[in-house]
């Protein structure tokens, strides 16, 4: 079957390479642009699907925006029979999504109609929920809002964090997607409107959401660090003498001692147990600007964290 797919970071990866192997005719890849990047954004790179596709010999596209007749002619042109959207990044209009003969078909990582939107792993586990999924939907107009096809649940443990959701989700989205084209191009793939009950939607994880506040519950602050490790990184203020510090949160776990007398944010014992607004969570892992990651004991070597300070 002659593919076009589009998607740009690691997530869509694995979907792009296992549709190749599956013997599907890739006849374009649809990237976004090159972005600066590095600590100082010095160094221009194509996107991780971008590059996949140069190496599996896949011509690539990068417009910043589909919606002039030029580029919906030049996606026409290509004579598609369907087209694959991984995490893609941009708008589809309604002349790019039916120029495929069989239509255009999203991997999204929730079970719709629940976490609509740009980052639905990380609200998923922000949210506290116990379980995810993938799901194949042909794409329409809307928000995510096209007929379902072909789901998978997948459990998230009370521990997990978002890359390694991540990295879960994107295995299932790819082994997903292959079945979903076979069946597709044998007529053998139904749909299924979705439920209008249990809309949420999944904004993108804005600078302003990620500093950590400890007068929140224990479990809402466990499940707001992990459902942003390893990125962009929950963070606190650690001050030392007159200097305050960004410290990222890369792990923690509820700690089973109740909720103790002391304020929010206080650190209650030398295992970096702190004090939240109902319970308390103990910190695992914590990296500083410039540093690499550490485990809370090899942390506070380098770092005077006296019982009794205040965080946060």
């Amino acid at each position: 079957m002659r593919i076009i797919f589009m998607g740009t970071p690691d997530y869509a990866a694995p979907t792009l390479k296992a549709l190749h192997a599956a013997g599907h005719e890739i006849v374009a890849v649809y990237s976004q642009p090159p972005r600066p990047a590095g600590r100082r954004g010095l160094e221009v790179l194509p996107s991780p699907v971008h590059r996949m596709a140069e190496s599996l010999g896949i011509p690539v596209f990068t417009p910043k925006s589909l919606k002039s007749d030029e580029e919906q002619a030049a996606f026409r042109s290509l004579d598609a029979d369907a087209a694959v959207v991984v995490a893609y990044g941009l708008i589809l209009p309604k002349a790019i999504l039916e120029a495929p003969r069989l239509g255009a078909w999203n991997g999204h990582a929730s079970l719709l109609p629940r976490w609509r939107g740009a980052a639905p792993i990380q609200r998923a586990i922000m949210a506290g929920d116990t379980e995810t999924g993938v799901m194949i939907m042909k794409m329409d107009e809307g928000l995510d809002t096209g007929a379902v096809a072909l789901t998978e649940t997948v459990e998230i443990t009370p521990s997990m964090t978002t890359g390694e959701l991540h990295d879960r989700l994107a295995e299932v989205t790819a082994r997903l997607m292959v079945e979903a084209m076979a069946r597709l191009e044998s007529g053998e793939l139904p749909v299924a409107a979705q439920s209008g009950e249990g809309v949420t939607y999944a904004a993108k994880i804005a600078k302003t959401e990620t500093r950590v506040d400890f007068s929140r519950p224990a479990q809402q602050v466990h499940d707001h660090v992990r459902g942003l490790a390893p990125s962009p990184g929950a963070w606190f203020e650690l001050t030392t003498g007159d200097r305050a510090e960004r410290v990222k949160l890369l792990a923690t776990e509820v700690a089973d001692i109740g909720t103790p007398a002391a304020a929010p944010g206080t650190v209650l014992d030398g295992e970096l147990t702190i004090a939240c607004g109902e319970g308390a969570v103990r910190l695992l892992s914590l990296q500083k600007a410039g540093g690499k990651p550490l485990a809370a004991r090899d942390f506070i070597r380098g770092n005077a964290v006296p019982e009794g300070t205040v965080i946060g």
